[in-house]
């Protein structure tokens, strides 16, 4: 069996990110402004590769009954995303963290993501899962002598080392009952009729474990203690790159391996997404500290982004221009909520620092000591809520709402519809905290990395709102 070597190029730059960053600290131990760099010279060497990759034929290695490595088009978009998000993250992280292991750990994840755009089997899609998230449990844990770090990266090892039990079963009854792992050769099995309990239980076991990556209900209660212990860098990067790399996961598995029994899979997303909306939303009217009430909405916006995959139950979601609209949806609004999610995070960086999020009520008379970033932080956090100026969110709601009407799944886009509503709530009351009277007095200085990884993120976000059709072709 040759391998092709071209084929796993952005996988190679990848980690040799890691590797290139853990050398920069052996060479130059403590300069934390040569490590980040190179970290990210390497994020940029990732993206570069998955593009040219992409654009030539599509390629295939690994392969017996089916192929496990496939680089096309949809693989290289989901190198890029990753890529760039890891390069925003490493930007926050400049001002503070100076040592190797950070950065070597984040281009470790990063190779996870890379990675797992291009798995086509259930085992390479589960290493590439975890290796995405294993060097996040140390990355968690990063600010020292805090017990809010430490039990937030116990609480995320805990509750993931049993949803990757959990997948891993749920693999091994589709693999007892039906003698494939690879996508295409699962799908075949089911079309001509192994439907036996087996199967049903298999299915439903690797949603509910790879339901834990993007914090959908019932998984989702680590979330908010991990975001919150974690330095704001790491906790942007759980809630965009990590939660990317589970709908990633999750749809590969719905739709690519599990197509044929999606009377099985799309009941069970339908339920997810309705649980996970709801109680994200109700977790963030509480919060009274800006991370946590960051982390629900996340939860939240799963919810969202898991919505239109429970409309493929449906006998009009089976036909495959539903299925499409569906598929691109989540996609869509993953991508659009991504953008917004780290522009929030960014901000929240920009006036508090790397360390700690603080309470909502800490960010009274930020809007005249930082306008700049207020505006950033406030076009982020209104787009999440599916408001204009916030075209991007706004778009985003639409297609999920859409996909779900063409989809025959009327009463799944009116809880998404209320759903926003209830968001309408904490997503004002988070802003209107930066409008209101406090400590006007100094103003606050904000590093070139993160300014200029801001900028870029504020940019992206007005650019995509006013020309959607640009992620929503590139989908297509």
């Amino acid at each position: 069996m040759s391998i092709d070597q071209v084929a796993l190029l952005p996988g190679y730059c990848a980690a040799g990110t890691a590797l290139l960053a853990f050398l920069a600290d052996l060479l130059v131990p403590g300069r934390r402004a040569v490590v980040a760099a190179a970290t990210a010279v390497g994020t940029v060497a990732t993206a570069v590769a998955a593009i040219a990759v992409g654009r030539g034929p599509v390629r295939r290695t690994f392969c017996s009954v089916g192929c496990s490595y496939v680089a096309d088009h949809r693989a290289a978009l989901i190198a890029v995303v990753f890529a760039l998000l890891t390069l925003v993250v490493v930007a926050l992280s400049v001002p503070s963290q100076s040592l190797g292991e950070y950065y070597f750990l984040l281009g470790c994840s990063m190779t996870g993501g890379v990675i797992l755009g291009y798995t086509r089997d259930l085992i390479s899609l589960t290493v590439a899962v975890e290796t995405l998230t294993l060097p996040l449990y140390p990355l968690v844990a990063f600010r020292r002598r805090s017990v809010a770090s430490a039990e937030g990266a116990i609480t995320f090892f805990v509750v993931s080392v049993v949803s990757t039990a959990v997948t891993l079963l749920g693999a091994a009854l589709l693999y007892a009952s039906t003698g494939a792992l690879h996508f295409t050769v699962l799908a075949g099995a089911l079309q001509q009729g192994h439907r036996q309990p087996m199967v049903t239980t298999g299915a439903v076991l690797v949603i509910a474990g790879l339901a834990f990556k993007v914090a959908a209900v019932p998984m989702h209660a680590w979330a908010p203690a991990a975001y919150d212990g974690a330095p704001v860098p790491v906790a942007a990067y759980l809630s965009t790159a990590s939660k990317l790399g589970g709908v990633i996961a999750i749809l590969y598995v719905a739709v690519d391996a599990l197509g044929p029994a999606l009377d099985i899979v799309g009941p069970a997303l339908a339920v997810v997404a309705t649980l996970t909306m709801l109680v994200g939303n109700l977790g963030a009217l509480r919060q009274t500290r800006m991370v946590r009430l960051l982390a629900w909405s996340s939860i939240a916006q799963a919810g969202y982004i898991l919505a239109p995959l429970g409309a493929l139950a449906l006998s009009r979601g089976r036909t495959p221009p539903a299925m499409s609209a569906a598929v691109a949806a989540t996609v869509g609004y993953a991508v659009f909520y991504v953008i917004l999610e780290i522009g929030a995070f960014g901000a929240v960086v920009a006036l508090r620092g790397d360390q700690d999020g603080g309470p909502i009520a800490d960010y009274r008379g930020a809007a005249r000591r930082a306008p700049w970033v207020t505006g950033v932080f406030t076009l982020s956090m209104i787009g999440l809520a599916g408001l204009p100026p916030g075209l991007a969110g706004l778009f985003a709601k639409v297609i999920v709402v859409r996909a779900l009407l063409s989809g025959g799944a009327a009463w799944l886009a009116i809880v998404v519809a209320v759903n926003a509503v209830i968001g309408l709530a904490y997503y004002v009351r988070a802003v209107g905290s930066l409008f209101a009277t406090g400590d006007e007095t100094a103003r606050i200085r904000v590093g070139w990395p993160v300014a200029a990884a801001l900028g870029a993120v504020a940019v992206v976000a007005v650019v995509v709102g006013f020309a959607p059709q640009l992620v929503i072709d590139s989908l297509t």
